[in-house]
Formats: C-alpha cells, structure tokens, sequence
C-alpha cells in the first residue's frame, strides 16, 4: 500500500513509518521538520513542506497518488495552545483542512487520524470509552475534536473514510534505539524526569500531592510509542477491509502515578535525582484511563510493551544515545 504520511519525521510518525517500511508499504513523508527531524524517516522518501502550503501539499499527493494518509502534523503542547491559541487553530485546524480539502478533490479515501484523549477534559469516570463526553479544557484539545467533527461531516457526504485514534500518554522509544523523542524543549512526564536524572536540569518538579489518587499525584495511563504504532497499522488494516470510519481509544487501560513513573525511573537509571512538590497547575485531571476494548476488537490490536519498566528503560537508552547525536534536538 502506498501511504503518504504528514508529520513522518516527528516522534510518533516516525515510529509508524519504521513499522510502515517493515511490513513492506511505500512510504511517502511529508514535514515542514519544525520538530521533526530528517534522520528519523528510516523507510520511504521525505518531501519538506508545510500543509499551509496548498500547491506544494496538493502536487505532491498528485504525483505519489496514495492508497492512503496518515496525518500526525500538529503543534501539541497544552500549555502552549493556552498561551497560542491562533497559532494552533491555524496549525491543527485550518492545515488539517487544507491536506482534507486536497484528498476530497484528488479521490484519496482513506485517512487515519491522531487525535487525544485531551478531547475528553475531566472525565466524570475512568476508564474512558470513546462514548465518554467530549469536553476538551484547552485549545489543543478543541482543535482535535474539531477535526474528528470536520471528518464525520465530509464522510457523511463524500467517499472519505476515516479512524481518528484517541492517544493517552505516549513514552518510551524504539526499542532498537535507532528514533525517539528528540524536542528542544521536553515537557512529556517520562522525558522530563530522564533528563533531570542526566542533570540536564536541577530538579523535577511535581505538581500537586492532593489529588483523590492512591499517593495524592496524578495517574495517567502510559502507553510505548511501538505499540501505538502497531494500533495505526491495524487500524489502517481495518479501515481498508471494512471501509467503516471510527474513533478508537489507545492505551492499556490502567495507570501509574507521578510518583510510581519517578520510583521506577529512579530504579533504571541509578539516579536519585531531586524531586520538588508544587502547587496543581490548572485544568490537569486526576486521573486518565483508556478503555480500548474497541481497539481491540475491532482491530485484533495485542500490546507487546505494557511494562513502566520497559517504557523507561527505552526512553533512557534513546536519551543516552541522544546526549551524544549532536545537533539533533530542535532549537
């Protein structure tokens, strides 16, 4: 299958290009490289460029003509969006239609979709089944429920058919070491406590103690890079064998704390790094659990790397290797 992949150089679009390569799929990666980066496309070809960039984008899927689009260009920081709320409705939402717009006219049906489990805010009960309401408390998580609503629309009118995966928290890396995460500025849970074990900053600083959890932190469901990309394969699989448009959560369905991750990080790295307790910031839930029953029903999809202990230790290895790859963290 012929698959054109936008945002194919950043974390997580690398990992499924790796997977997309290996399971023998032509691969065509389309990244303006803002945060992403040329040596991490290992399979297919990359054409640098952005989605506001409507001739360039529309050319370029004229001449590769794919069977298929997976779409993982997006800014993504929830802080950020709060303080660059256009920047992101432009990015996520207004570039997000123009790649739309190119596949409707030039007959692309398929799409697969990244999208958050920030579309469903504080959730009343965990885990979360795709039925859950959506209500999304910062801009970045509006600007993905707008889309899944933008792609139900066009569905329901033209041959667009869509997944749109709703991811919890992404961590770890490659486990051949080979991509992983390499932004300037780290604000993943699991990257921010490896780099103050590597004393790339003083101390790791926790926000809140209070919460109605077990240990007063917060508990988020963590799930491996490689296992989320195996769940766009299957998903692209099933799209392609059903035709049927969905949305599907991913994760494992339960959930460590802040604590647990810096007790385990703790234990792979060596390190007794120092940890800071602060204030709650605003808007972060107390708990965020998957319910991916339909993932994996529907799909066939069998995590390999439900293991904290395993998702650290390869997202330590990568920043390890990453300390020494000079020039590869974005500016």
């Amino acid at each position: 299958m012929k698959v054109f992949v936008t945002g194919g150089a950043g974390y997580i679009g690398s990992h499924v290009v790796k997977l997309l390569g290996q399971h023998g799929h032509n691969v065509l990666v389309y990244d303006n490289l803002s945060t992403g980066h040329e040596w991490a496309v290992l399979s297919g070809k990359l054409v640098r460029g952005d989605l506001d960039d409507r001739k360039l984008l529309k050319d370029t899927l004229k001449d590769y003509q794919p069977d298929a689009v997976m779409h993982f260009a997006a800014s993504i920081q929830v802080e950020e969006s709060t303080r660059e709320p256009l920047m992101y409705y432009k990015n996520n939402v207004v570039n997000s239609i123009n790649l739309l717009e190119a596949m409707t006219e030039l007959g692309i049906e398929y799409f697969v979709y990244s999208s958050t489990a920030a579309a469903y805010g504080i959730p009343d009960k965990n885990p979360i089944g795709e039925d859950t309401p959506l209500r999304p408390i910062n801009p970045y998580g509006m600007t993905k429920v707008m889309i899944e609503k933008v792609l139900k629309d066009i569905a329901a009118c033209r041959d667009l058919k869509y997944i749109a995966l709703r991811y919890f928290n992404v961590a770890g890396a490659d486990p051949d070491c080979e991509i992983g995460q390499a932004y300037g500025y780290a604000t993943h849970l699991i990257t921010r406590t490896l780099k103050t074990a590597q004393g790339e900053q003083d101390s790791l600083s926790v926000f809140g103690t209070d919460y109605p959890t077990l240990d007063g932190t917060c508990v988020r469901d963590y799930i491996h890079v490689s296992d989320l990309g195996s769940a766009h394969l299957l998903a692209l699989m099933y799209l392609r064998q059903t035709g049927l448009s969905d949305v599907m959560n991913c994760g494992y369905g339960h959930g460590f704390s802040v604590l647990d991750v810096i007790n385990v990080a703790k234990e792979v790295t060596g390190v007794d790094f120092t940890v800071t307790f602060t204030d709650r910031r605003p808007g972060d839930p107390p708990e965020l659990i998957a319910d991916s029953t339909k993932l994996k029903r529907l799909t066939g999809w069998s995590p390999l790397h439900d293991d904290l202990s395993f998702i650290i230790e390869t997202a330590w290895k990568w920043e390890q290797k990453l300390t020494g790859k000079a020039g590869t963290r974005d500016k």
